[in-house]
């Protein structure tokens, strides 16, 4: 097969622009997956770090995002503001108590905390779903979470001294404290009364 000079021309030009089409192609979707992963990082925080670790890259990124389109289909409330002022007494009673019964302090905290998820709508399966659905909304404090639950499990094997069972129940109530949105009932209107110019 004999090309003529133009028609060599013509294959090597078409060459040329399909690969520099595929390399437009592979930077654009290399910034994509740069952009999604920068707007993962400053959504999860610490979160994403410590996925990154466990699971490497691309099924953290792939994960975070999985958790990002559960929790969206979740219906979560913020709590009535009487409701809310229940939670924060027991948790006040909670922390009272710490002094005389440590020990039953770090496990009422953990009930509470699940109560409290159960009440604004998270789903309550295991501890590392509902860890994982918190990560989305409060990134910053599911480390706390994390780090309260294992010291209440080291506790169960009497393994946790009193110093930790404090960190514990300071973890539970960074968790708590983020996780108490309240809902302000409408305010009150009070009708203007026209004033009256003498």
């Amino acid at each position: 097969m004999n090309l003529t000079q133009n028609e060599l021309y013509e294959l090597i030009l078409a060459a040329v622009l399909i690969v520099a089409l595929i390399a437009v192609i592979a930077w654009a979707s290399a910034q994509r997956r740069r952009k999604e992963s920068l707007r993962l990082q400053q959504r999860f925080g610490p979160e994403y770090v410590r996925s990154v670790n466990e699971l490497g890259r691309a099924k953290a990124e792939t994960e975070l995002a999985a958790r990002e389109k559960r929790v969206a289909t979740l219906t979560l409330l913020a709590l009535p503001a009487a409701e809310a002022a229940k939670f924060r007494d027991a948790w006040v009673a909670i922390q009272a108590r710490f002094v005389d019964d440590p020990k039953a302090s770090v496990v009422e905290a953990d009930h509470l905390v699940y109560d409290l998820m159960a009440k604004r709508g998270y789903p309550m399966g295991d501890f590392e779903r509902r860890a994982a659905d918190i990560s989305v909304d409060h990134p910053g404090v599911v480390a706390n979470y994390r780090a309260a639950r294992a010291i209440a499990l080291r506790d169960e094997r009497g393994e946790a001294g009193t110093e930790e069972l404090r960190k514990a129940v300071v973890h539970y109530r960074a968790l708590f404290q983020e996780l108490l949105e309240v809902r302000d009932p409408p305010p009150h209107v009070i009708p203007r009364r026209p004033v009256s110019v003498s």
